[in-house]
């Protein structure tokens, strides 16, 4: 597919990583020559310096023939006008941008369609990771929580601890502890090497356990795997940005929010918005304002302010303050992997946000992809069609798939039936096909294996 990439920013650099892998012709456009000739280094990519929505600039970059359009550049009306060139002068098939104002992205309805601006699917990164912490603060103990089939099914990692019921047993004591809960182990990862689970498999404290349930049993087979935390209700959020706004707009109503911001000025914007949040002049990184606004009774601190460096200190410093646990915005991914145990949860807004558009850019029918432990793995949803003889995988049971290496298919979800996935399944038309693909370099193989053609003779 030939794609063209408008920005080689971290979102854009690294969308241009995973599509060159996967064999695509790409071209980035930036205005940094420099950092353009060093993701060249690296990638087998074209690269047009210039200014992304210059008519003259997306020529160079072979618009006239590109498949596909991706605007992630810095500046949403940079985005948007490359659409709308993209689609006026050139009627480019599939238009995606990155939109970031909450003005627009509350009109998208009225903004964004062909009579206006043309742009066929809008990325909205704080969105995404206002949900991603969201669904973290609701599975207090989760790792990662991942939404698939409208949120029927969720793919869950929790750190197996001492103590848990299963922990130093087989994977099938699972189903003895829990006769009415169906639940599927889909990876294991043990001091950063992958384990695809069998039967017999035995849990070992301290490993990351990746697992699929439907939504109403994910704390009951969390509770297998280690002593649940208390449901949480004191949040404190550092950093009044989009991301924090939003965040206490959407938890506020459940539960206590304090929010600490250093601008006065937002302080009174976000006090007149916010319903039931106690909104806070002052730095996070005070230990005294922290002290007085009793953070040893704080549940969950959430750093999201656009530093890094101040995110990291300040979740430390909450930590050994009293904090039961931290959640914390890491834009480098060197930092997140440098951090230590004092921060619990590590949040990557380029994973989320490349997650969102490569379920848009993957061939196939892939409707949803997460991507985990910072990108070494991927889980997709994938939806069947043809019949017997047209697809390699409907009308066949999962014990008679042929799976790529490395991949595990962890649920199908049938209308409103979820199904853990168990041999004798059989894959049935219109099933939406939760799979876990440890080694990235196995996607290709998968979209291959789901796509429609001479299924049965192949």
């Amino acid at each position: 597919m030939k794609i063209i990439i408008l920005g080689a920013g971290q979102v854009g650099g690294t969308l241009a990583e995973h599509l060159a892998d996967e064999k695509n012709d790409i071209t980035v456009v930036d205005t940094n020559g420099e950092k353009l000739r060093a993701l060249q280094d690296r990638l087998d990519i074209g690269i047009v310096t210039g200014h992304a929505s210059d008519p003259s600039t997306l020529e160079s970059a072979g618009i006239a023939d590109a498949e596909m359009l991706i605007a992630v550049t810095n500046s949403d009306e940079i985005n948007m006008v490359a659409c709308q060139v993209a689609h006026t002068l050139h009627r480019t098939p599939r238009k995606i941008s990155r939109v970031r104002a909450t003005a627009y992205l509350e009109r998208e309805e009225a903004l964004f369609n062909r009579e206006n601006i043309p742009i066929d699917v809008i990325i909205g990164p704080e969105q995404l990771i206002t949900d991603s912490i969201r669904q973290l603060i609701i599975n207090p103990g989760a790792l990662q929580v991942m939404d698939f089939a409208g949120g029927r099914v969720q793919l869950v990692a929790v750190r197996a601890v001492h103590g848990g019921p299963i922990v130093g047993q087989e994977l099938a004591a699972i189903r003895k502890h829990m006769p009415k809960v169906d639940t599927r182990v889909a990876a294991i990862f043990r001091q950063d090497r992958a384990i695809i689970p069998e039967g017999d498999t035995v849990v070992e404290a301290d490993d990351e356990v990746f697992f699929i349930a439907a939504r109403q049993h994910i704390r009951k087979v969390m509770s297998e795997l280690r002593r649940v935390d208390k449901p949480y209700r004191r949040v404190m959020i550092a950093g009044g940005g989009n991301i924090g706004e939003r965040l206490a707009a959407g938890i506020e109503n459940d539960y206590t929010v304090k929010l600490i911001e250093n601008s006065y000025v937002r302080c009174r914007e976000l006090s007149e918005r916010l319903k039931h949040t106690l909104v806070i002049d002052g730095s996070a990184s005070q230990p005294q304002l922290l002290k007085e606004e009793s953070i040893d009774s704080v549940d969950v601190f959430c750093a999201l302010t656009n530093n890094d460096e101040s995110n990291i200190m300040m979740s430390m410093l909450a930590k050994r303050l009293g904090a039961k646990k931290v959640i914390t915005l890491i834009t480098n991914k060197a930092y997140a992997e440098l951090v230590g145990d004092e921060i619990d949860i590590a949040i990557s807004p380029q994973e989320i946000t490349i997650s969102s558009l490569l379920a848009h850019v993957r061939k196939g029918e892939v409707s949803n992809i997460h991507a985990l432990r910072r990108g070494a793995a991927e889980a997709l949803e994938l939806t069947a069609l043809g019949d017997a003889y047209s697809s390699r995988v409907v009308g066949r049971k999962l014990e008679d798939i042929a799976l790529p290496e490395g991949v595990t298919i962890g649920a199908i979800v049938r209308g409103d039936e979820v199904l853990i996935a168990h041999r004798h399944v059989a894959v049935e038309t219109g099933d939406h096909v939760i799979l876990f693909v440890v080694d990235k370099t196995r996607i290709p193989a998968v979209e291959k294996l789901f796509a429609v053609g001479l299924g049965f003779f192949s």
